[in-house]
Parts: C-alpha cells; sequence; structure tokens
C-alpha cells in the first residue's frame, strides 16, 4: 500500500509543480493537460492547458496534483504537507525556498522536540511544515 498526497489548484498546478521541482530536487515524473486528456472536448477552451494530472518524484515519495475543473476548486483546509529532513542545513534551505513569496506561519527554529520546525503556507495555497527532529 502507498498513500500519497494529492493537491488541487486553481489553475497553477504546473507552475507549483515546477517551484516543488526545483525547491525538493524532485522530478516531475508524469504531466497531462485537460487539452491532452479524452475530455478535451468538454473542458473550457482556456482551461485545455491546465494540468489534469501531475506526477513528482521526490526520491521514494510521490506527490501528486491537478487543477480543479473550473468552478471546483476549493482552497486547501485541514492538512499540511509535512516534510522530515535529517540535516538542517538542508531543512533551512527547503523552508527558505519555499517560504518564497508565501506566508510563514512559525519562523524555522528549535524546539523541544526538533532542531529546526516552521510552518508556512506557500505562494500556491499549499500549508507546510518542516521538521527536523533532534536525535533520539
Amino acid at each position: 500500500m502507498q498513500i500519497n498526497a494529492y493537491l488541487q489548484y486553481n489553475g497553477q498546478c504546473e507552475a507549483a509543480f515546477n517551484f516543488y521541482e526545483q525547491c525538493l530536487g524532485g522530478k516531475i515524473v508524469f504531466k497531462l493537460t485537460y487539452g491532452e486528456s479524452p475530455m478535451a472536448e468538454q473542458t473550457p477552451a482556456d482551461w485545455r492547458g491546465k494540468i489534469m494530472h501531475a506526477r513528482l518524484a521526490v526520491k521514494d515519495q510521490v506527490v501528486m496534483g491537478s487543477d480543479s475543473p473550473p468552478g471546483r476548486f476549493e482552497a486547501p483546509k485541514g492538512f499540511t504537507m509535512s516534510i522530515g529532513i535529517g540535516d538542517p542545513a538542508e531543512a533551512e534551505r527547503i523552508f527558505a525556498a519555499l517560504a518564497e513569496k508565501g506566508q510563514v506561519g512559525m519562523p524555522l527554529q528549535e524546539t523541544f522536540w526538533a532542531l529546526r520546525f516552521g510552518m508556512l503556507v506557500d505562494q500556491f495555497g499549499i500549508p507546510w511544515m518542516i521538521n527536523c527532529e533532534k536525535a533520539g
């Protein structure tokens, strides 16, 4: 069994996944637009270049996403993407990259459980936690 996050966007999926590919050192391994799908004729012309499905591989992890059909997008709520990182310097790099043009909720800092922990919402509206735990 594999459980993956599936992120929904309001027309910014391609930009978001390109951004995550750079920030997280991943690789977009699949991307399909509405216009390339069997649903092309049922899709408004201005939405055919939007992403119907994308898949980003980051080491042995996968994040998937798409642009919600027109009029069906809902802002993310009730979840946070969580990244566990063993190296404080890498935690700082990823946090700074994801925070670019976003909103920091809790600056990356040492806590009683972590060498580095911080929370933010990225420029695409996706909430993130970065956690670099202290050794057991």
